[in-house]
């Protein structure tokens, strides 16, 4: 763990232990005896189901990723990349964002691509991802719903609801007329904010600069409409299993719970999204204040029972993976520490190497090999056969063009 990180995470930690003295100074007669009984009275026959909904959550983004790999892996079946998608999530789950890669990392090596190409899916998916939830934020609040009832009986609330959905619909538009944009003249982008914010810090424009080529890679790797549609409602049908999870979570709290419909439930995720960007390794934290304030101020939860069910949907949705995903790792004999470290490595690798001039574009390879591992002018990645837009992403970006002389 470098210098740099210690630092964010101290800062987290402090800011965290702010939040939480706030939240406690405000529950002086916080009844931690009752807080108990909830936690003991569960029906656990929901928190089964809303276990069984996140892993189904899990495989459909498998079923995701292998759609993007279609153009050059038609073969790929689900189930060689459900090991390193849970392997993944454990890693984020049990190391924070230093184990953001390990899942492209892993897939990489698993379908053996370079690693910037399934970078640049990962940031596609990303996409995918906030727009699906968007696209079902937006339908809760304008369309009758639950939440929408809920709100219209409380004005205040109604308004801001409204303001958000306009708000949420804006974002999505401008989602797509960036990725419009991207896709068509991302190279051009890239290369002029490399130039333009060269001075203010050569590896924050690189880093900035390689984001965006792998965001036009990975949407290159969108072919046609079908596709579109396909990733389109795999995604939205992700984010409402979700939302069902949720569901599930909080009626095992039984009758004090059951107002929250799946419609409901996804302002708790929107505000656990938003929490979770002041997360710690292992412990989370910022996901599950923002959920209890939540449930507190907005769904008028006891505040004994707003803290159980916080704390239980974080287990449930975020860590329920770990058991399964440890299990795995063990059998593949993958130490997600190492793992994490090879993955960020790579990163940069990727990110000096495509901004470089004058140095052949080498990707990492796909194995165990970190930045050094391949020395530059050697390619790391099979060749295809094809030329579509995808294939000519994976070889040409990461490989550098054989001399014709050679070729003969």
């Amino acid at each position: 763990m470098n210098k740099h990180r210690i630092v964010i995470y101290i800062l987290v930690l402090g800011l965290l232990t702010f939040l939480v003295y706030l939240q406690f100074r405000q529950w002086q007669t916080f009844d931690w005896a009752r807080f108990l009984d909830h936690a003991r009275d569960l029906k656990w026959r929901h928190v089964i189901y809303a276990v069984i909904v996140t892993y189904l959550a899990y495989i459909l983004r498998a079923v995701r990723w292998k759609v993007f790999l279609r153009p050059i892996r038609r073969n790929t079946s689900t189930l060689v990349l459900i090991s390193p998608t849970l392997v993944g999530f454990t890693g984020l789950a049990m190391l924070g964002r230093a184990g953001e890669l390990i899942r492209p990392y892993l897939i990489a090596r698993r379908v053996n691509l370079s690693f910037s190409s399934q970078l640049a899916v990962w940031a596609v998916e990303r996409i995918f991802d906030v727009a699906a939830f968007t696209v079902l934020m937006v339908a809760a609040i304008f369309l009758p719903t639950q939440l929408r009832s809920f709100a219209l009986a409380r004005p205040a609330y109604y308004h801001w609801l409204y303001v958000a959905g306009y708000f949420l619909s804006g974002l999505v538009a401008s989602l797509f007329a960036v990725a419009m944009l991207v896709n068509y003249k991302g190279p051009i982008i890239a290369d002029r904010v490399q130039r333009r914010f060269s001075h203010r810090g050569r590896n924050l424009s690189h880093r900035i600069a390689q984001r965006i080529r792998e965001f036009a890679g990975g949407l290159n790797t969108i072919q046609g409409s079908l596709s579109f549609l396909q990733l389109s409602l795999v995604s939205i049908l992700i984010w409402w299993l979700i939302a069902v999870s949720y569901e599930q979570v909080t009626l095992a709290y039984g009758p004090p719970m059951q107002q929250l419909s799946v419609s409901r439930v996804l302002l708790l995720m929107g505000s656990s999204m938003v929490g979770s960007m002041l997360q710690l390794p292992g412990v989370g934290g910022g996901s599950q204040l923002a959920t209890i304030e939540a449930l507190d101020k907005v769904f008028h939860i006891p505040r004994e029972l707003a803290v159980s069910c916080g704390i239980l949907l974080w287990l449930v949705t975020f860590v329920a993976v770990v058991p399964v995903g440890l299990l795995l790792a063990h059998r593949e004999r993958l130490s997600l520490r190492k793992v994490a470290e090879e993955s960020e490595s790579a990163e940069t690798c990727v990110a000096t190497q495509a901004s470089s001039p004058g140095r052949a574009r080498v990707s990492p390879a796909p194995a165990d090999s970190a930045c050094s591992a391949a020395p530059l002018g050697v390619v790391s990645i099979p060749v295809f056969k094809g030329d579509s837009k995808s294939d000519n992403f994976l070889l040409h970006r990461d490989a550098p063009r054989r001399p014709e002389s050679e070729s003969r």
